[in-house]
């Protein structure tokens, strides 16, 4: 049984056949690297940190996980992702490129 606490709207019911619908999100699902369009940013956060944004990505939580950590080895630095995005310290914006080329994806840089 699903946590009561979570029942919007609906108290009670007199239909024996009633269900009480959750209203849970669709899991997103993993598209095929040749499907993924990526776009590569240089930003700064904080002050005067550079950090490289991979965006667009279409992939489970554990898939982007995973991604992120491959992209971290990679790079030798530290980082985070959600949201469909990536974030790695440093200007690695080539390194993440040449990468993600070589794993079938569609990348590109962004910005200026």
């Amino acid at each position: 049984m699903k946590n009561k606490k979570h029942r919007e709207g609906i108290v009670y019911s007199t239909n024996p056949d009633f269900e009480f619908n959750f209203g849970e999100a669709n899991e997103i699902e993993t598209l095929p690297a040749s499907k993924q369009n990526l776009k590569i940013w240089l930003d700064r956060k904080g002050g005067n940190k550079v950090v490289s944004r991979v965006e667009g990505i279409i992939a489970t939580d554990d898939d982007l996980q995973n991604l992120r950590k491959k992209l971290q080895t990679l790079c030798g630095s530290g980082g985070t992702a959600k949201d469909g995005e990536i974030l790695l310290q440093g200007d690695h914006r080539d390194k993440i490129l040449a990468f993600l080329l070589k794993e079938g994806y569609k990348a590109k840089k962004a910005g200026g």
